[in-house]
């Protein structure tokens, strides 16, 4: 064979290979990521990534145990949350978090060191108190 046509063939096979491991990567990238579900999509017997608003006043820590309470955006629906592990420095009230766990009897049961604190977007307008 002429070594100009083998160094051709080798390129195409090269570039074939490359494309098909950016397409398995790209994937593998996107089936793996998922959203976080909000507190009124939860059910029982399932592990979920949860995100909503710390609800004001619900903060209760006792020993190494916190528990606390999250709502959808819109406030219909909260969760308690118990957690333990490592707790984010601004984590307060009204914060918006991510936390992973379980909804059992009633209450999500967050997995150690889970908890996401999410910093407010200075862009976005803020809840003003009437």
């Amino acid at each position: 064979m002429d070594p100009s046509r083998k160094r051709k063939v080798r390129l195409a096979v090269a570039l074939a290979a490359a494309v098909c491991l950016a397409t398995v990567l790209a994937y593998t990238s996107f089936s793996a990521a998922s959203e976080a579900a909000k507190p009124s999509e939860l059910k029982e017997g399932r592990s979920y990534e949860v995100t909503g608003k710390v609800v004001n006043g619900s903060i209760d820590r006792s020993g190494d145990e916190l528990r606390f309470r999250i709502r959808d955006r819109d406030g219909a629906e909260s969760v308690p949350v118990t957690y333990a592990g490592s707790v984010p420095d601004p984590f307060r009230d009204g914060r918006e978090v991510i936390v992973s766990g379980e909804l059992k009897q009633g209450t999500f049961v967050a997995e150690r060191d889970s908890l996401v604190t999410k910093c407010p977007s200075k862009f976005t307008k803020e809840e003003q108190s009437s």
